[in-house]
């Protein structure tokens, strides 16, 4: 379940392959806001490596995943993986 405070990781390096993964930490918990598509939405930050909160915005709870693999063992490729906390 997703909830304010969780930090997560991208599983994706091709924007920033220097810097390490993009981390995010969820500052609102799923609500009822929706886009065209029907998906819910968090509101999330970007952190910095000094642990600056910046960029806040909106995204898809579909991009955030428990799990680096999918059901199926393979691993992901895109998306953002909840850290361990």
């Amino acid at each position: 379940m997703i909830q304010p405070g969780q930090t997560y990781r991208s599983l994706s390096n091709r924007h920033h392959p220097t810097d390490g993964p993009t981390r995010i930490r969820i500052a609102n918990a799923p609500i009822g806001a929706a886009d065209i598509d029907g998906m819910r939405k968090v509101q999330v930050v970007t952190l910095t490596r000094d642990g600056r909160k910046i960029r806040p915005r909106w995204m898809r709870a579909d991009r955030l995943h428990t799990t680096a693999t999918t059901r199926d063992g393979k691993a992901r490729r895109t998306g953002y993986v909840l850290e361990d906390t």
